[in-house]
């Protein structure tokens, strides 16, 4: 998403050129606002959730296998012989690893649900982008920012507000179709920690919960006259 938001400025400020210094008209659009009311935008959230929630599911299994061999382990500790308690040290050891390695897999920095979520959003994302585009040349605008982007805008005037344009240019400015989308995004999984025996030392770790996307906004903006 924070690539496609600096796209969407950078495709104004080329068509600009130049003139961008001495340009006089420029507008904003709010780029989330926009995509909450895509269908297909709807349907790839809806796909990533039943991702989210299969592989969230795979991993509680492995994390009940995990929590059963660390009580065994508890409950017998005191009739193991050193051996055993090193074999079955080990044994949690790897289990603790391949669940780390899968939770990454999935969920971690570049994992599958981080794929899967710029697969399916590129199609959206690049509608919108060809819609801004149309806007920024019917209107004659030199530059539009993205109120949904990293650039903080502490005001924003209706007057200069083209998002209702670029929804027409989709073709979800009739009333009929331009309702508010599904509230909020797809949320990604925060498993369940390990639990730690103090008796057994690891240093497999466990990450941190990935963090909540942000929600689409629901209020509508002014359409400008």
């Amino acid at each position: 998403m924070k690539n496609f938001r600096g796209l969407l400025l950078a495709v104004v400020l080329l068509l600009s050129g130049a003139d961008v210094a001495r340009a006089q008209k420029f507008g904003w659009v709010d780029s989330e606002f926009i995509m909450a009311k895509m269908p297909e935008y709807a349907k790839a959230q809806q796909e990533l959730a039943l991702l989210s929630d299969t592989w969230q599911k795979e991993i509680e299994v492995q994390q009940k296998d995990l929590d059963k061999l660390h009580r065994n382990y508890q409950n017998e500790e005191i009739v193991l012989t050193e051996a055993m308690k090193k074999k079955r040290q080990d044994e949690i050891l790897l289990k603790e690893q391949e669940l780390k390695a899968y939770r990454n897999k999935q969920f971690g920095y570049e994992g599958q649900i981080f794929k899967k979520r710029q697969e399916l959003n590129k199609p959206v994302q690049d509608k919108v982008f060809e819609a801004v585009e149309k806007v920024a040349k019917k209107k004659t605008l030199a530059v539009i920012f993205d109120k949904s982007g990293d650039l903080t805008m502490l005001y924003t005037n209706p007057a200069h507000d083209y998002t209702e344009f670029v929804l027409e240019e989709l073709g979800l400015g009739a009333e009929d179709r331009n309702q508010p989308g599904p509230k909020g995004a797809v949320k990604t999984v925060a498993p369940p920690k390990t639990p730690v025996d103090p008796n057994f030392e690891s240093d497999s770790g466990t990450p941190e919960p990935a963090a909540k996307t942000k929600a689409p906004k629901p209020a509508r903006p002014t359409r400008k006259k």
